[in-house]
């Protein structure tokens, strides 16, 4: 990566998925590796379960905006959610996603049906550059908490190399910015995540 580096970085999940610590997370990495960056919450949805969108833009851009067609990365707490912003997505983006469901409130009241897991995921691969798609809910679960998806995802992102940041240097952030009682699942979730992307063809 060189210090004339512009990237694009879109995140969307659903509240209690840990979207927005993860984008903040992103910023504090980028700030520490010296790059600029601008963080920005884009769209969200307070209550948990509600869609929540945001941003990460590193470099000389003007705007933390990140318009159709723009995206570089794509990072997607829930699929659905990654699916649906898969417009924001230029052919050469890279898309890591979680492949674990969060129900929609539509879907479990029976007014419509969640689109096949499988199909989102070819689609995706279809038209961007990269897909890395991993099931963050299971190894959240395996780390200690299901609260880790973010960890999990964050891990996977570091593995793509697509991001100017180490292992180390993003370990170091999770611990200045993780609660004592939580560090250990919060790595654990990390290291998983970085070791199930790594292992992808």
């Amino acid at each position: 990566m060189t210090a004339d580096l512009q990237l694009r970085i879109y995140c969307t999940g659903v509240g209690g998925q840990g979207t927005l610590l993860a984008t903040r997370l992103l910023g504090e990495a980028a700030m520490a590796a010296g790059y600029p960056v601008q963080v920005a919450e884009t769209h969200g949805m307070a209550q948990r379960g509600g869609v929540v969108e945001s941003t990460v833009v590193l470099g000389s851009l003007a705007s933390p905006i990140i318009s159709l067609g723009e995206a570089d990365i794509l990072l997607g707490f829930e699929i659905l959610e990654t699916f649906r912003s898969l417009n924001r997505c230029h052919a050469g983006a890279l898309v890591v996603t979680n492949t674990g469901v969060n129900v929609p409130y539509t879907v479990a009241t029976g007014q419509t049906t969640y689109p096949p897991v499988e199909r989102m995921l070819a689609l995706l691969k279809a038209h961007t550059g990269r897909l890395i798609a991993l099931d963050g809910n299971a190894l959240a679960q395996q780390a200690g908490s299901a609260l880790a998806v973010n960890m999990v995802l964050l891990g996977a992102l570091i593995s793509s190399g697509r991001v100017p940041f180490t292992v180390a240097t993003f370990e170091q952030i999770i611990a200045t910015r993780t609660p004592k009682a939580h560090l250990e699942t919060n790595l654990k979730a990390f290291q998983l995540g970085h070791e199930a992307a790594a292992a992808l063809p």
